[in-house]
């Protein structure tokens, strides 16, 4: 057999297990934007915060993360004990909120007693302000049981969330639930506290800080900024990995800012920006485990962008891992085959898909020429239309004009793979607003 004709016998094969991936993740479920599934089970105190909202607008996302696997040192007691307030950062503002929190990668029952949503008193800060501080509720109740394998979606809360601000998302846990799920390289510091600290709007007991998100996926908002969420799907180099630490300088940050100060002249679209980036992803391999950490981006299709609120567009950058990551020499045809399955699916939900060419990595530890030309080969198939509805040329900004297979030397973070934030920033401005509007599917 052919090295080729392997690498399409792979394909094939990955195609027919991802076909049926969806089952897997059993709590994910598409939200049309006028609510979302409540796959757990509730306790029937009555909720303080719990008159029935009663704001119009439309529900979109205005911050997500991907569950990426199962935080190490936490398979037995999980964050028993301990408040975890997650720090997230906003797109777009609205006048009600809600979560998503999932318990993915656990092999038990999440039992969350207590869960809050504030606007952060300062950005890459603990402390709320005190106003603004709510206590959540899922289908009614305080407290929610997430199985393993799950994820939950709280009921609406009225709050007024700012456009561009940081927002507190604390959830309290008494009882062993581990493993975490989390999400890695959240370019963010995030806090947790000892005992029941849901609601205190101070930053005085939250004295340990973490890198990673837990448990929480999704932030949505019920806004009259925006009518629908843009979906970014990649790798590292959308996870932000090498941008500074809580200055949300990813190029969907810029991507998100540039839309908000455009939005409704010419074509631009009135959307929110959410980042489905995570670190290592691929479009075809996945790592291991049931369900598997860092799933491959077909694999995850279905629950980070099909499954998010009110998606009207996604924006794929993916294939670099594909082919650093194999020992290998990957055919070209395998990566530009499953991103056409990723486009197909996306067709078949109506969304408009714009994909991005690959940046070189000359320089990089992984760099050969035999790899070099399987990313100019992709390259060449986006280019010419016959992947994505549109394209937007990352390659031909952030390369060096004298040398094609490397980074410009200020658009380069270091390391030769992923941009510095100037890098990430001129990613973001080489985009076409126009091309995220519509929904007709390209002749591929």
């Amino acid at each position: 057999m052919t090295k080729r004709h392997g690498y399409a016998l792979l394909a094939a094969v990955i195609a027919m297990i991802v076909a049926i991936s969806g089952a897997i993740y059993v709590g994910v479920a598409a939200d049309d934007g006028t609510g979302g599934t409540r796959n757990a089970t509730a306790d029937n105190r009555a909720p303080r915060d719990s008159a029935a909202p009663a704001s119009a607008g439309t529900w979109v996302g205005t911050w997500s993360a991907s569950p990426a696997g199962a935080e190490p040192g936490t398979e037995t007691n999980g964050m028993a004990g301990r408040s975890l307030r997650n720090v997230v950062h906003t797109d777009v503002g609205g006048t009600e909120a809600r979560i998503t929190l999932s318990n993915l990668y656990g092999q038990q029952p999440l039992n969350i007693t207590h869960a809050s949503i504030a606007v952060a008193a300062a950005e890459n800060d603990a402390s709320a302000v005190a106003d603004t501080m709510r206590r959540l509720t899922f289908s009614g109740s305080t407290a929610v049981v997430v199985p393993a394998g799950q994820q939950i979606m709280s009921d609406a809360v009225r709050v007024r969330v700012p456009r561009d601000s940081d927002v507190l998302v604390t959830t309290y846990s008494p009882t062993p639930s581990g493993p975490v799920t989390y999400h890695a390289h959240a370019r963010q510091i995030s806090y947790a506290a000892q005992g029941d600290r849901t609601e205190d709007v101070t930053a005085t007991a939250y004295t340990e800080q973490t890198p990673h998100w837990r448990y929480l996926t999704a932030l949505d908002v019920l806004s009259d900024e925006s009518v629908g969420t843009v979906v970014a799907l990649g790798d590292s180099i959308t996870d932000g990995i090498t941008s500074t630490q809580g200055a949300n300088r990813r190029w969907t940050d810029v991507l998100a800012d540039r839309l908000r100060a455009a939005a409704g002249t010419g074509d631009v679209p009135r959307y929110s920006v959410v980042n489905q980036g995570i670190s290592g992803n691929q479009v075809l391999a996945e790592g291991l485990g049931r369900p598997a950490d860092n799933p491959s981006g077909l694999n995850r299709l279905q629950r980070d962008v099909l499954g998010r609120t009110n998606v009207k567009a996604v924006v794929i950058d993916l294939g670099v891992n594909d082919i650093l990551r194999n020992q290998g020499e990957v055919d070209p045809v395998t990566v530009t085959d499953g991103l056409r399955e990723m486009v197909r699916r996306a067709h078949a939900r109506g969304l408009r898909v714009v994909g991005a060419t690959l940046m070189p990595f000359g320089g990089h530890r992984g760099y050969s020429r035999s790899r070099d030309a399987v990313r100019r080969a992709v390259n060449a198939e986006i280019r010419a239309g016959k992947v994505y509805d549109a394209v937007v040329d990352f390659d031909e900004a952030l390369r060096d004009p004298y040398d094609p297979r490397r980074l410009r030397s200020d658009y380069d973070s270091g390391d030769h793979l992923h941009p510095s934030d100037k890098g990430y920033k001129r990613m973001a401005e080489v985009f076409e607003l126009g091309d995220l509007k519509g929904a007709a599917p390209a002749e591929l």
